[in-house]
């Protein structure tokens, strides 16, 4: 049952169009990625979704709702965490969650979300003195505490070290246990790849793809890398002419190919036939990163550890 529809989505500020006709739908109780990078219209999108912008032309529905004209009603069944958002920095983290909780005709017990979050030990803590973690655990935290059937995740890791990261990835994977249908927008690959059932790839305002992680990957290159180094020259002709190869890039004295079946067997085989010898075949796996590149053109520029705006 799909949860969220949207339709020929487009929004324009002044000459500048963000969102170009986009298109999908959000399947009840699944993480629903939406990735790119920053500038892509990944923000702008969901805020249309959640009835915060209006955009100039599509249809889009979010539990049989309009965004635009059933405003209210949308707030009490999705839940939002956006990336930009604040509060008052001497608010402390229990008077957060009462306040919100204050919103809603049927709020969750915000002394329940405390320990779900494991907030407990900072009720009385002000925001401003939270760690990173902490913050956006408790950003999650207000995000469900109108008991959503849906909730959007905006760019919630965007300045976490690794380790709490991977902390905020376990919350949202318990969010979704608890039968919230979640809608993820990052620009981390990783992140896409480790939490979401389904993702669209957008681009410059438009999906550039749209299914599962392993599908968007293997439509690639079958999900296969392999990478040597070589005093030799190679016949790069005779390595793509193998049924096993999609491409063969050669840059200096290093050779990638990517391919699918049995690539490594025909590569070593093909190289063993020409005589050239390797510093070893190394066998790497094929990313979204890759898959964005080879549907784009374009990186998705999503490693680095800064905060970006988003379209």
């Amino acid at each position: 049952m799909a949860l969220i529809e949207v339709a020929g989505l487009t929004k324009s500020y002044g000459a500048t169009q963000a969102v170009r006709g986009v298109d999908f739908e959000v399947e009840e109780g699944e993480i629903f990625g939406i990735l790119g990078p920053n500038g892509a219209g990944k923000t702008t999108a969901v805020e249309c979704v959640a009835g915060i912008r209006t955009p100039d032309a599509g249809r889009v529905r979010v539990l049989g709702l309009d965004p635009r004209t059933e405003r209210a009603e949308l707030r009490q069944v999705l839940g939002v965490q956006l990336q930009e958002s604040r509060l008052p920095e001497r608010l402390r983290v229990g008077e957060a969650l009462d306040l919100f909780a204050s919103f809603y005709r049927d709020p969750a017990d915000p002394g329940r979300l405390l320990h779900d979050f494991h907030l407990e030990s900072k009720r009385r803590t002000a925001v401003k003195a939270l760690s990173g973690g902490q913050q956006q655990r408790l950003s999650i935290a207000l995000a469900l505490v109108g008991n959503p059937k849906v909730a959007i995740l905006d760019e919630l890791t965007t300045g976490l070290d690794p380790r709490a990261r991977r902390d905020t990835w376990q919350v949202v994977e318990q969010v979704r246990d608890r039968g919230v249908t979640v809608v993820l927008v990052t620009h981390f690959m990783e992140e896409a790849e480790r939490l979401c059932d389904r993702i669209a790839l957008i681009d410059q305002g438009r999906i550039a793809a749209l299914d599962t992680p392993a599908a968007l990957i293997s439509d690639v290159s079958g999900g296969q890398r392999l990478r040597f180094r070589s005093a030799d020259a190679v016949d790069r002709s005779a390595l793509s002419a193998l049924d096993e190869v999609a491409d063969v890039m050669v840059e200096g004295r290093t050779v990638t190919v990517t391919g699918r079946g049995d690539l490594a067997g025909a590569v070593e085989a093909e190289l063993a036939r020409q005589g050239v010898s390797t510093d070893g075949v190394r066998t790497e796996t094929t990313t979204l990163e890759d898959a964005y590149l080879s549907l784009t053109g374009r990186s998705l520029g999503g490693h680095a550890e800064t905060e970006g705006a988003d379209a």
